[in-house]
């Protein structure tokens, strides 16, 4: 749910700050008022657009802060996948936009555009005209109609997704291995000389190391020689040798270590440092005697390398990558020797694929003819109850294997007359913009229980309808509001009349500049706004008892 809306140095507005509540939040004022503003904002900090000229003038920057909190499991879960910050089921968006640049944040944490579009997903439902057009596209009518069928196609469509990418797969490699007999001897020598060039060479994993690591002794073994010649002989016994050093002074101290204990532990120091003078030494001494350079091991080794690197440039950084690609120059092989058989296996896989994949197709169809006809049913007095009188609504499910996609081969269309005697068409040769915004509250209403997402935003569900009707459009949304936090901007009283909360945009002059401010309107003052709305020019006292009258009956309704 929207705990919160705060806006600073936007537009119109200086900073305002909107505290919303549950079920139907309504935000009402004069024409020019800035009520855009309000949901221009609320789209800005989900990731919208951002124009530069919207910061107030005179302002280095505007803020744009939402706060959230989410209690439904699967949209928790969502966020988590996201991997954004949560604090206490709570999440703070906030977007700060400045010449050349914005920042979002999520929970203090730097986010994308991208992410924040990927998060508002999960959190809020924003429906206006362009939301509404929506419904005029095919692909938006099928995800509607499977929303509606629910989990009895959820498992059957991610089985028919997994399917369709194996059969992708197999088909691809068919079409791939299409090809002619010139192509298939050079692509087969190919193979058949590589896989001969690497299994030749005998490679072992590791081998290039120890070779390398004996290739380097080899050729620095005069730099080895001498340096170890010179250890030996530092530490040796000759006469500049520490260990003649190390002898003299043992010598020393032992002549002396009788007549003060504390010098036996220095007299034995002495005495392991000579010891291990005398085992380095004669290691020294017989690794002198084996370092006589070896040509033929260095031939050898060099030739081994040579090979090594050749096929390392060829074949793979590795020995083990220049394995694995001799196995599959075995396998492409393989396939050469009995190309016709190998192709007939590939087709016979792929249709056995496309086999499965249409049978999978075909449950889901099913599913959906049978969720058209319970949905256009439950439209039907969804629609009558919104003052569609005579309203003849359904889907119609058209399947065909041209249109074979990971989501299946159907296509859906919604049909709707409202006129007696008219035959049902598509929406988008029949629906007013009006009439759109009635439908899309309708699905919404009859999609209530199904819908994830707590908060829904209506901006323009009141464009072209007034009277009975717009009644009947605020009573569907006091019910819709049971469930789901709604917000919702309107000119319409009747629609006011329904709000749980409800707020007053406003325009006024301070400091000789225009700002846009909104406060939550009390009891008195929520009638008097409706009087406003109902009334001409002048407000009198019967418009009031008219106002306070519609606010009664809309109370006694969401009662009911």
């Amino acid at each position: 749910m929207l705990q919160s809306l705060h806006v600073k140095n936007l537009a119109l507005i200086d900073e305002a700050e909107v505290i919303f509540g549950e079920g139907l939040n309504i935000l009402t004022g004069e024409t020019g008022a800035g009520k855009s503003i309000i949901i221009g904002s609320i789209n800005l900090a989900l990731g919208a657009k951002a124009d530069k000229e919207l910061i107030r003038s005179g302002a280095e920057y505007a803020l744009v802060e939402l706060i959230f909190t989410v209690e439904e499991p699967k949209q928790i879960e969502a966020v988590q996948e996201l991997e954004l910050p949560m604090e206490d089921n709570q999440i703070i968006l906030q977007r700060k936009i400045m010449q050349g640049r914005n920042v979002c944040k999520v929970c203090g944490e730097t986010v994308t555009a991208r992410q924040l579009k990927q998060l508002a997903e999960i959190l809020i439902d924003i429906h206006g005209q362009h939301e509404h057009q929506s419904l005029l596209k095919p692909a938006r009518q099928l995800e509607i109609l499977d929303a509606y069928a629910g989990d009895k196609i959820l498992s059957h469509k991610e089985s028919l997704k997994e399917l369709y990418r194996q059969y992708r797969q197999a088909a691809e490699e068919l079409a791939d291995n299409d090809m002619d007999e010139e192509t298939r001897k050079r692509e087969a020598a190919l193979a058949e000389f590589e896989y001969q060039e690497i299994t030749e060479a005998n490679l072992k994993p590791g081998e290039d190391e120890e070779a390398e690591q004996i290739y380097q002794k080899l050729v620095n073994g005069q730099k080895i020689k001498e340096a170890a010649a010179t250890a030996h002989a530092l530490c040796g016994y000759e006469e500049t040798g520490i260990g003649n050093s190390v002898g003299r002074a043992l010598k020393e101290i032992r002549s002396v270590s009788s007549y003060d204990e504390s010098l036996r532990e220095f007299e034995q120091q002495l005495l392991d440092i000579d010891s291990l003078l005398n085992d380095y030494n004669r290691g020294m001494a017989d690794y002198l005697s084996g370092l006589d350079f070896d040509a033929e091991l260095f031939d050898r080794t060099e030739r081994r390398l040579n090979l090594i690197n050749h096929l390392k440039s060829k074949y793979g950084k590795t020995i083990e990558d220049i394995l694995v690609y001799c196995d599959k120059a075995e396998q492409v092989l393989e396939k050469y020797r009995d190309y016709d058989a190998y192709r007939i296996e590939l087709a016979k896989n792929a249709d056995i694929l496309k086999e499965k994949v249409l049978t999978a197709c075909k449950k889901i169809s099913d599913i959906r003819s049978r969720s058209a006809k319970a949905l256009s049913k439950e439209m039907k007095k969804a629609l009558v109850d919104l003052n569609f009188q005579d309203v003849a609504f359904e889907i119609q499910v058209s399947s065909s294997e041209e249109a074979l996609t990971g989501n299946g081969y159907d296509k859906a269309a919604f049909m709707i007359s409202t006129n007696t005697g008219e035959a049902p068409r598509e929406l988008s040769q029949v629906a007013s913009g009006g009439e759109l915004s009635r439908i899309m509250l309708a699905l919404k209403t009859v999609l209530a229980d199904k819908d994830e997402i707590e908060t829904l935003i209506f901006d323009e569900i009141d464009t072209g309808i007034s009277g009975k009707t717009a009644w009947k459009v605020s009573e569907k949304m006091g019910i819709l509001a049971g469930g789901h936090q709604l917000i919702c901007i309107t000119h319409l009283p009747q629609i006011a009349a329904m709000a749980d909360k409800h707020f007053c945009i406003e325009k006024r002059v301070e400091d000789k500049r225009s700002v846009t401010g909104i406060r939550p309107l009390g009891e008195e003052e929520s009638v008097e706004e409706l009087a406003r709305m109902l009334g001409g020019a002048s407000i009198t006292e019967n418009v009031r008892n008219n106002a306070k009258e519609m606010k009664d009956l809309a109370r006694n309704t969401k009662q009911n």
